[in-house]
């Protein structure tokens, strides 16, 4: 098996430390952290507590690093209360006599490179909120993970939490990929906005362990790994492995036969503290394509879970924004509880097992299972909290049938977009028209769904805040705007003020043309290639051939002809299946939303054929999950020779520097993961096309092929599961074409602004507030994101993102009073007072954060 290395430079002096002996009076001590990792969730016994406590007793030499679940201690303070109190004096020793320490105080162990930043914030302060309820002594100072659970922005998060340290090694528990081999003893790992935190990487000579798929060379500090560190110049080798919780082994090198000696056991900070090199390090800026991570992406259970997750991820986020407004303007009680109890089945739903093992568990309470009850309870928590605060905010005021409306805004920036008002039931009137406090009337389109009609509408609202309409039972004025034509030829042509497109039934639906107006009338659509333009194409390795919705012709059905929106519905095939497309444009609108839906007839094999007969084997390096070629995809042809991707990650922007995202085996994994989007780019024309999507997945690039989306596999997966797809899939995703000058903010902004879209609601009889406009909060430039905003009776908080490529200082205008605005660390330590200039509608202060930095605001009322 090939390993994955790094510094191959140091290879004959690792040799000649291999033939020399590893023992003896005078021979090099190593170090060992050791631990365990688990949770009521995962695993933990019931007695395990004891068992903890009765083994580091008998051993006086071990030390303890633990990744437990946080709410473990609940369950353990009432379960084994006498356990729990003796663990609680273990960990309350201080200094030397220290021999447990907390590493990961993460709420639901995430992975973390597969949720939102302000998910990632939420995990490590809530998490540690409850590590401090029951140990309130325990100090967490060093970040460490079993599992791959590490991201580009780790650095600036942890430090300011209080964090000093941080490893990136997850030696023992490899499955789900493990990060880049690097340097020596320590490095400065660099995040993307510049801040550094001293860490132990994955050395350039800790190889991937032969005849494994899940471990490297130092999950069992083995004389090779300790004796090539050495002779690499690291003179404090440390190997690393978290047991898993319920594990009786006690001390883990007593068991491993092949394990160096002399040796230590260590905790981390231990190590940190009076070890490691004091020489300054290396500095590594980490790209999140050194987080060599991957998952059987495409698998229907894995989609299903990343999509519920990022629903309620959008959710929980909208809530809190719409609870401050009606907290501050409405003087509503702060929902804390419930959205403290939407946090908590949040930050479980993105527990890293979830992704892994979706299928592990008994039948209907499967992780899988867990999610979907987790993420129904945020969104149903989240519904409430919305409609209590959008309902508190808009008066029913009118008469003659005239309602009150608000289109409500969740963003740091003005917008005019797109928005549906679902009508009341008791609209009884058979038109209905939308206008603006000045007399404008909006373009309005009525459409029915189901039996539920939603009035479409182009509106306007102010950055976190909203704005206030009529709604009258009047027909709306006829305008021009967007139109959808079925051609001579079967064709249908949709067209906005921004876009021209055609779609090809003879194609199976796949664009002809996309002209895109704004960029000067620039044609997407390559016509040259083999594949069409949202061709879905995959390898079905039962039928041993490949099947495309281009290879039979498809039913184009207009489904709403504008003005405010266009719909098409494509009815095709791929193989034996059927499959329905949407493709929707809207009036003003500069991203294209897409949709697929098949309802899969039995269980057709999608994906490499490799090992699907039987032959899988759990230790072999090669599987089909891992070549994305061969899965279902949606494909995108441009006409782009200078191409470059750039991806975000969780407060960051990657730009790729992979040439491609092609991979067949655990040794050779690439991170090709699409978190929210990937933005294919040529330079040279000056323009891209980002493509987002609904949920965390991967996509396909690379030379002579054109970018697609990893839709669905269906074949062996990990530990030789069977991943089925079976009944429906259904997945959205979009494109945003646009200028390099708009790029990465504008794009980072388009896709919040899909996650979080307007909402509109008609006014409730007795709500206390009839402003027709308020805007809580303005960043001057529409380039920064709120990842959240909280109340309290003393003020409200909020978390500013920067997603530009430059450093700036924006205006923040505050839309009501305030004494004090103070910049905090994420910890609640106090940064600075940021002076406050008070005007005659609002107060405003400055704010400087550099590329990808967040900023975290406490405004005193």
């Amino acid at each position: 098996m090939r390993a994955n290395l790094n510094g191959l430079a140091f290879f004959p002096l690792c040799l000649a430390a291999l033939l020399a002996p590893a023992t003896g009076a005078d021979a090099q001590k190593a170090w060992f952290a050791d631990g365990f990792h688990g949770g009521i969730y995962g695993h933990y016994p019931s007695t395990f507590t004891q068992f903890m406590v009765d083994e580091i007793q008998k051993h006086p030499e071990w030390k303890l690093n633990l990744e437990i679940e946080p709410e473990t201690w609940d369950s353990a303070r009432t379960n084994a209360p006498e356990a729990y109190q003796a663990f609680k004096a273990l960990v309350a020793r201080a200094g030397p006599d220290r021999r447990l320490e907390f590493v990961n105080p993460a709420y639901g162990q995430s992975y973390l490179w597969n949720i939102s930043g302000e998910s990632i914030i939420q995990q490590f302060q809530r998490g540690l909120r409850k590590i401090h309820e029951h140990f309130p002594e325990a100090e967490v100072t060093t970040y460490c993970s079993e599992e791959p659970c590490f991201t580009t922005c780790l650095p600036g998060v942890l430090k300011s939490l209080g964090f000093k340290q941080a490893v990136l090694k997850n030696p023992n528990t490899c499955w789900g990929g493990y990060t880049r081999a690097y340097g020596g003893e320590l490095v400065n790992w660099v995040g993307p906005d510049g801040t550094t935190i001293p860490t132990v990487p994955r050395y350039a000579i800790e190889a991937l362990k032969p005849g494994s798929v899940w471990e490297t060379i130092a999950a069992a500090n083995s004389r090779d790994y300790v004796q090539a560190a050495l002779a690499a110049g690291v003179e404090h080798p440390v190997g690393m492995c978290l047991q898993d919780a319920g594990w009786r082994n006690g001390p883990w090198l007593q068991r491993q036969t092949a394990a160096y000696s002399p040796f230590e056991y260590v905790t981390w900070s231990q190590y940190f503290d009076t070890l490691a090199t004091k020489t300054p390090p290396p500095v590594w800026r980490v790209s999140q394509e050194d987080i060599q991570v991957s998952l059987v992406w495409g698998a229907q259970v894995l989609q299903r879970v990343a999509q519920q997750v990022r629903r309620a991820e959008n959710r929980v986020v909208m809530a809190e924004k719409l609870a401050t407004l009606a907290s501050v303007y409405a003087r509503k009680p702060w929902p804390a509880a419930a959205l403290d109890e939407a946090w908590r089945t949040l930050l479980l739903s993105q527990h890293h097992d979830c992704w892994i093992v979706p299928y592990n568990g008994k039948p209907g309470d499967t992780w899988a299972d867990k999610v979907r009850r987790w993420t129904d309870a945020t969104c149903q928590a989240c519904d409430q909290i919305i409609a209590d605060s959008t309902g508190a905010l808009v008066t029913a005021r009118g008469a003659g049938g005239e309602l009150s409306m608000g289109v409500f805004n969740t963003m740091a920036n003005p917008r005019t977009n797109l928005v549906a008002l679902p009508l009341p039931p008791d609209w009884s009137a058979g038109a209905a028209s939308v206008w603006a406090g000045d007399g404008r009337q909006l373009p309005s389109q009525l459409v029915t769904n189901d039996a539920r009609r939603e009035l479409l509408l182009i509106a306007a609202a102010p950055s976190l805040g909203w704005e206030t309409y009529s709604l009258k039972p009047v027909p709306g004025l006829a305008r021009g705007g967007a139109t959808a034509t079925l051609l001579a030829d079967g064709a249908v042509r949709l067209e906005t003020d921004l876009y021209r497109a055609e779609l090809d039934p003879k194609r199976g639906g796949a664009f002809r043309s996309l002209t895109a107006k704004r960029l000067g009338d620039r044609e997407l659509v390559d016509p040259a290639n083999a594949r069409g333009f949202n061709e879905i194409r995959g390898y079905f390795y039962k039928e041993q051939r490949s099947h495309s919705t281009a290879d039979t012709p498809a039913r184009l059905e207009i489904v709403e002809a504008g003005p405010v929106r266009v719909r098409v519905k494509v009815h095709g095939q791929v193989g034996a299946q059927e499959v329905t497309q949407t493709v929707t444009l809207a009036q003003g609108e500069p991203r294209i939303d897409l949709g697929i839906t098949i309802d899969w007839r039995e269980n057709p094999g999608i994906g490499g054929a490799l090992h699907q007969d039987g032959g899988f084997r759990l230790e072999q390096d090669r599987k089909a999950f891992y070549d994305d070629r061969l899965k279902l995809q949606a494909l995108f042809p441009v006409a782009w020779t200078n191409r470059t991707i750039f991806k975000d990650a969780p407060f960051d922007v990657t730009e790729s520097r992979l040439t491609n995202t092609y991979f067949e085996a655990w040794s050779d994994i690439k991170n090709n993961v699409i978190l929210h989007w990937v933005d294919l780019c040529d330079a040279a024309q000056g323009v891209g096309l980002a493509l987002l999507t609904d949920h965390t997945t991967s996509y396909v690039h690379g030379p002579g092929d054109p970018l697609g989306l990893t839709l669905q596999y269906s074949g062996v997966g990990l530990w030789g599961r069977n991943y089925t797809a079976q009944g429906l899939t259904e997945v959205n995703y979009a494109l945003l074409p646009h200028t390099l000058s708009d790029q990465p903010s504008a794009v980072w902004t388009a896709s919040a602004a899909w996650n979080e879209p307007l909402l509109a609601c008609v006014g409730r009889p007795g709500a206390a507030v009839g402003t027709e406009q308020k805007a809580l909060l303005t960043v001057q430039a529409p380039d920064w994101e709120v990842t959240t905003m909280r109340a309290d009776d003393q003020g409200i908080l909020v978390r500013l993102f920067n997603p530009s490529a430059d450093s700036g200082t924006r205006t923040i205008r505050y839309g009501a009073r305030a004494s004090k605005a103070e910049l905090i660390q994420l910890d609640g330590r106090r940064v600075r007072e940021l002076p406050l200039r008070k005007n005659a509608a609002d107060e405003s202060f400055e704010m400087t954060l550099p590329p990808m930095g967040i900023g975290t605001v406490l405004i005193t009322f």
